[in-house]
């Protein structure tokens, strides 16, 4: 299973989310349970920020929330909880947030319920990764909390005209060597996700890897590859997603691909350029969400829709997500303008617009041909 980029809280029982679950029950009529996958950002974000907000909107309602754990094992958590809960006439989870990885394979096990045309958020989300995830058709099963999205970072002071296609970047770094660098394949998800990004770009399958299996598609990846083996010999390998930032905030870098929420941040901290800006390169880049999901047998499913419609709500997205986190919102960037400064709007908005994730913010590929991009640069790349 792909490592996703992950998040760091100690995992819970299901033991410790029923103890949780039924703390504060005696003053509410309704507890709805939501338990997710993440970092202890994630819990807070839910307890701290979502759930007053709609309590003080739904009154006898209260909501808690619980974390399974980071990573691909978090959301592996989720789906092993609600599995062993099948036989039963209800669970004890109302919503769960969960890595887009594992969506698919809930969604089969019939764990999950079609609900986003229920809602009125649902309207609003319309990228690919509303319905696509790692090749699974979740159309109407899943509601994006947030898009991280991989970008290339970029110097203007070194970097007078950025490139804006794979192919224009490929001419750049030849005639500029070692100005650009990445993480490889096995430093962090930007650098996987940039060279998924230079398949989808000079393979032969192109995009169609997105959403279908093809056995025959690997064989027909040799050019692409040899390609970006000959790439490779004027970039420079960077240690990891953190290390691409910090070469790029010392100026040993010129660009380098990197995650938009961590640039965000890095910016904040006052690590890198201040006039450091992103472009996102076509025909396209992958992105990773987390998604809001509706458990099949849920007890509370009105008040869980509800509160789904609520936190994917412009005026939420733009407030929790954009404002505090510096992620994109899950549903379409230009639904929350109207509720952000015109600073903020511009912080996120301005180097890579909503047109631009619309068009160029990608998912991954099936989850087979990820692994197959992987293994072959492995062989064919490194090599």
């Amino acid at each position: 299973m792909v490592e996703f980029r992950g998040y760091r809280l100690a995992g819970l029982t299901a033991a410790s989310l029923l103890a949780v679950s039924l703390a504060g029950t005696a003053h509410a009529q309704v507890t709805l349970n939501v338990i997710t996958a993440g970092d202890q950002n994630m819990l807070d974000y839910i307890n701290d920020f979502l759930a007053p907000k709609f309590e003080a909107k739904n009154p006898g309602v209260k909501v808690r929330a619980v974390g399974t754990g980071p990573g691909d094992s978090g959301s592996q958590s989720v789906f092993e909880k609600l599995k062993a809960q099948k036989a039963n006439d209800k669970w004890d989870v109302d919503v769960a947030v969960v890595h887009q990885f594992i969506s698919g394979p809930m969604m089969n096990e019939g764990l999950l319920a079609k609900y986003t045309g229920d809602i009125e958020a649902g309207k609003l989300a319309t990228r690919d990764s509303a319905k696509n995830a790692l090749g699974a058709n979740v159309e109407g099963y899943v509601m994006p909390m947030f898009n991280s999205q991989i970008a290339v970072a970029y110097n203007p002071d070194m970097v007078k005209e950025p490139p804006r296609t794979y192919q224009q970047l490929a001419d750049w770094v030849k005639a500029n060597p070692k100005k650009f660098g990445y993480n490889g394949i096995k430093g962090g998800m930007s650098g996987v996700g940039f060279v998924t990004g230079w398949m989808y770009a000079f393979a032969p399958s192109g995009l169609g890897i997105t959403t279908s299996y093809d056995a025959n598609a690997k064989s027909n990846w040799k050019d692409a590859l040899a390609s970006l083996k000959e790439f490779n010999k004027n970039a420079v390998i960077t240690p990891g997603n953190a290390g691409t930032l910090d070469m790029l905030g010392r100026g040993e870098i010129a660009m380098g691909p990197v995650w938009v929420d961590m640039f965000y941040s890095w910016m904040g901290d006052g690590k890198l350029n201040p006039n450091t800006k992103l472009v996102l390169l076509g025909p396209g880049m992958p992105g990773q969400p987390m998604y809001y999901v509706l458990p099949a047998k849920a007890t509370n499913q009105d008040a869980a829709k509800k509160f789904i419609d609520f936190a994917a709500s412009p005026e939420i997205q733009a407030e929790g997500i954009v404002k505090r986190y510096n992620w994109y919102p899950g549903i379409d960037a230009q639904h929350v303008q109207k509720y952000l400064d015109q600073a903020t709007w511009n912080k996120l908005f301005t180097n890579v617009t909503p047109a631009d994730l619309a068009t160029k913010g990608k998912v991954f590929p099936v989850a087979a041909h990820l692994k197959e991009i992987q293994e072959s640069y492995e062989a064919n790349v490194t090599q």
